[in-house]
């Protein structure tokens, strides 16, 4: 089973944590590689001189015709060969080998032609001393490492801690929350928590960007608000005026492009309500069934209805229908026939046997103001359909048959 990381652990704190690991080991290595060098280098130097200088006594006892004490002799069998080789060719010189199971510093010197004389001395407490220093090189070595990769963890954490909650922050701003955001103490200053570092910049620029977009935003809805609000008034009296005209066909088109641009000044008021983000909604129980062929009915076109499994939902019913009949209406003005809305369980599609959407509607959903193909309309439709459905907790989806035609699809909350 692989172990579960922290939320805000990633790749950047296992590559961090890897190479802080990586250079305390490398580093633990050349260091107590160096300190075992030098004092192996040390204690053997030290037991060499110290069987030399016993040589050297033993030399003059033994040519003096003395007797030689305990550990000394000649051509002693313990000895090893390459010592002996190396004394009868006339050198002297030292080796350290076991001596009845015991760590020996032996040295050999020349003496009656081709025999080796040789001392033996006791290596067992320098090898234990070096035993004991490569013991103390590993323990410390290892409380270092820990130690080292605990605040370099800490440390990194922070930072990481820091980036996961401004990703946290860019998600959510791209999901519509441009109140959104990181407010990184590190972004303000000369305050205490010390100078600014590159999270807090990549902060700073993230809440600058997202305070910058939400003015541009509130603007924009600003001015379509009052746009629309300032073209009612004129559009009422203009439709006033449209209806005391004598009947004839100039009187119809008047009224004709009258209605048409109530319609679009209707539209952007619902747009610029929908934009505030403080929209109701009114829930009750309905069938979905029932009131997906009333909303067919309220748009006045031949559209086939099927029922394949009906299911209750609490839902707005007006807005509901006011998605609907957007979705019904887009299909056939800028669609072909035949137009299907097929019901099933809490899902609710239509599809027409056009051309299908666009492909920026597919990859981006609608955009207001915007069509292809040389089609008639704003691109409102669409946007309101998605609006709706926002504030009704569903989810509207748009795509395109495979065998061709658009295809929205509207999932709704089961009761």
């Amino acid at each position: 089973m692989r172990p579960v990381l922290p939320q805000w652990s990633g790749t950047l704190a296992v590559k961090a944590a890897v190479f802080i690991a990586v250079m305390c080991c490398a580093l633990a290595a050349l260091l107590g590689v160096l300190v075992h060098v030098q004092v192996t280098n040390q204690t053997v130097g030290q037991a060499r001189d110290q069987a030399l200088q016993r040589l050297t006594q033993a030399t003059e006892r033994y040519e003096a015709g003395d007797t030689l004490w305990r550990g000394a002799g000649v051509d002693p069998p313990e000895l090893p060969r390459e010592l002996r080789d190396l004394a009868v060719a006339g050198d002297r010189g030292t080796m350290v080998a076991d001596r009845a199971g015991r760590p020996t510093m032996w040295a050999a010197g020349p003496v009656d032609g081709e025999r080796a004389l040789a001392v033996a001395v006791d290596y067992s407490q320098q090898a234990r001393t070096i035993e004991g220093l490569d013991r103390a090189i590993l323990w410390s070595s290892g409380l270092a490492i820990g130690a080292t990769l605990l605040v370099g963890a800490f440390a990194v954490t922070r930072v990481t801690r820091r980036l996961h909650t401004t990703a946290l922050v860019a998600r959510r701003i791209s999901a519509g929350d441009l109140d959104a955001r990181v407010n990184d103490p590190r972004t303000a200053p000369r305050t205490k928590a010390g100078p600014p570092d590159e999270v807090a910049a990549v902060a700073a620029a993230l809440d600058s960007m997202a305070a910058s977009l939400q003015g541009k935003l509130l603007a924009e809805q600003r001015f379509t608000a009052d746009v629309a609000h300032e073209l009612r008034t004129p559009l009422t009296g203009l439709h006033a005026a449209a209806e005391l005209l004598p009947p004839g066909r100039p009187t119809e088109l008047v009224r004709d492009r009258v209605a048409a641009l109530r319609t679009l000044t209707e539209d952007l008021l619902e747009i610029s309500r929908l934009d505030t983000g403080r929209e109701r909604v009114e829930l009750d129980t309905e069938q979905l069934g029932p009131l997906a062929e009333r909303a067919v009915r309220a748009v006045g076109s031949d559209t086939e209805v099927r029922v394949v499994r009906d299911v209750s939902v609490e839902t707005d019913r007006r807005r509901l229908e006011r998605v609907l009949g957007n979705l019904v209406a887009n299909a056939h003005q800028h669609g072909r026939g035949p137009v299907v809305l097929t019901v099933d369980g809490p899902v609710v599609t239509v599809r027409d046997h056009g051309d299908g959407f666009p492909e920026y509607l597919v990859a981006h959903g609608p955009q207001r103001f915007r069509t292809e193909g040389g089609t008639r309309g704003h691109g409102l439709g669409l946007t309101i359909a998605r609006g709706q459905a926002e504030v009704l907790g569903a989810r509207l989806e748009f795509a395109n048959a495979p065998d061709g035609g658009a295809v929205a699809t509207l999932e709704l909350a089961a009761e």
